[in-house]
């Protein structure tokens, strides 16, 4: 298959939408000759953090001279860099070859009676056929929702399983309490060894460590902070990362001890976690006198990291706000509140879309200025001084190509 029709077949799986699993996709993988029984994986659950461990732990494993694939979801600005082979993305004619593969044995086995995989099913059998045909010796997976029936939970063996902080959220899929999404998270733990996060609550931390989790709770301080980085200690040791926000060292601490059951060097790690850079999370631009604040926050508990960002600089003269369906909006426009002088909402790309009017509403309720745009780019005219744009991963990019441009 071409290149234009991997990519046409994958969008035409979009319509299956999401059918949760492992099933599916172990066939797919067996089918491919089980390219995951290729690779040592580091496996990364969780409900907020998890796009930053996979990027420090990717980081790490490059300044350990290892190679490495890394599977992460959702894409913030390149459909590309979801797969990405040594911190870089994965060509044209590697994503070509090895999810075309995924995708012929996907209506292989369709003819034979059986459904047919999802596009995150075949995209997670692509992703770990493209690593072990280009020799990656790691890969670092992300779930895409949940764990314990989430298609990435098809792996047959792990190097380590990782939880970053749980909280609340896909309450219809994971269940409407903290321990039933523990259990969903801590799925993805079999028969490997495990870490999780220590920015958890005590009932989320007592369950991890019944699951036989190494908790990263070693002392953690945090010495210097702005938007540019944190220099902090962890268990006696300095660290210094580029990524902004209280969650970040937090974040990085869970990655090292992942890292530390993988006999990763001292060195490696400290290089790595400094390393380690990711766009879409607290990402600082400016343009044309407008200070510009783009995150992916989409829950309460990551809007935190956001906010206390947002009380350090005096709050958002204006927010362009956007979200899907099933997110906490009274929460998250609560956090946002004592920090947002208006917010413009917008909808965003995507079938799962809220309706703007609905976060209007909530704006209402909260007593904060709002008022609904027709488009991402009308919002972002709109928006003056310093902006935060969150909400949903989906608006960034729209929003960074009106700054760009700008």
């Amino acid at each position: 298959m071409t290149f234009k029709e991997v990519l046409k077949g994958l969008e035409g799986l979009s319509v299956r939408g999401m059918d949760f699993g492992v099933e599916r996709t172990r066939a797919l993988l067996d089918g491919l000759g089980s390219p995951d029984k290729k690779l040592k994986i580091i496996h990364v659950a969780g409900t907020n953090g998890k796009g930053s461990v996979a990027e420090y732990l990717t980081r790490i494993l490059l300044c350990a001279e290892k190679t490495v694939g890394t599977f992460t979801s959702p894409a913030v600005y390149d459909y590309f860099e979801q797969y990405r082979i040594n911190g870089e993305n994965i060509s044209s004619e590697l994503f070509a070859e090895a999810f075309g593969a995924a995708l012929s044995v996907a209506d292989s086995l369709a003819a034979d009676g059986g459904a047919h995989a999802t596009r995150f099913e075949v995209e997670t059998a692509g992703a770990l056929y493209a690593f072990a045909l280009a020799g990656c010796a790691y890969a670092v997976v992300e779930c895409g929702l949940g764990g314990l029936y989430d298609s990435t939970n098809a792996i047959a063996g792990k190097a380590v399983a990782v939880i970053t902080s749980v909280s609340l959220e896909h309450t219809a899929v994971l269940g409407d309490n903290i321990l039933s999404i523990c259990r969903h998270k801590a799925g993805i733990i079999k028969d490997c060894p495990a870490v999780a996060s220590a920015l958890q609550t005590d009932e989320a931390t007592a369950y991890m460590r019944g699951k036989g989790a190494i908790i990263a709770d070693k002392p953690l301080k945090i010495i210097k902070s702005s938007p540019q980085g944190q220099t902090f200690l962890y268990g006696g040791c300095e660290f210094f990362t580029q990524m902004a926000g209280v969650a970040q060292p937090y974040n990085a601490a869970t990655a090292i001890e992942a890292a530390r059951l993988l006999k990763i060097s001292d060195n490696a790690i400290y290089s790595g976690v400094k390393a380690a850079k990711l766009a879409g999370r607290l990402e600082l631009l400016t343009a044309n006198g407008n200070n510009y604040i783009l995150d992916g926050a989409h829950n309460p508990a990551s809007f935190v990291p956001l906010a206390e960002l947002l009380k350090s600089t005096g709050g958002a003269d204006a927010v362009v706000y956007g979200s899907l369906s099933d997110k906490d909006i009274d929460g998250n426009i609560a956090a946002l509140k004592p920090y947002a002088g208006k917010i413009f909402i917008v909808t965003p790309d995507s079938l799962r879309a809220m309706d703007a009017e609905k976060i209007f509403a909530v704006c209402a309720k909260y007593k904060i200025p709002a008022e609904v745009c027709n488009s991402i780019s009308a919002a972002m005219e709109r928006a003056c001084g310093t902006v935060a744009v969150c909400g949903t991963f989906t608006i960034l990019k729209e929003a960074k190509r009106y700054i760009k441009n700008d």
